[in-house]
């Protein structure tokens, strides 16, 4: 194998490995979601659908940006395992 040959394998090879690694790190998706009655929020890894159940979703950093005391209208609750969603602060599962 002459060595041209030899670098552009290498070359092909590191091209490989590259694309296999950006293909593999795909970010994850995180909301926070809010129910539209009564203004609870919470950490959510996808987008609840249930039927006569709307949501609002905002990006993860959302809640940094937010000032949870002096606003009455949200309140911010824990992750909570499962698919569901907070109504009055009490988790429903769906």
């Amino acid at each position: 194998m002459t060595l041209k040959r030899q670098i552009l394998t290498a070359s092909a090879a590191a091209i490989l490995a590259f694309a296999g690694l950006a293909a593999s790190s795909v970010t994850a998706t995180a909301y926070i979601a809010c129910n539209r009655e009564g203004g609870d929020c919470w950490h959510s890894e996808s987008r609840v659908r249930a039927p006569g159940l709307r949501f609002d979703y905002h990006p993860d950093d959302w809640y940094f940006h937010q000032k949870w005391d002096a606003d009455r209208n949200h309140h911010y609750r824990d992750y909570h395992e499962g698919r569901g969603y907070y109504k009055g602060g009490v988790w429903i599962t769906l």
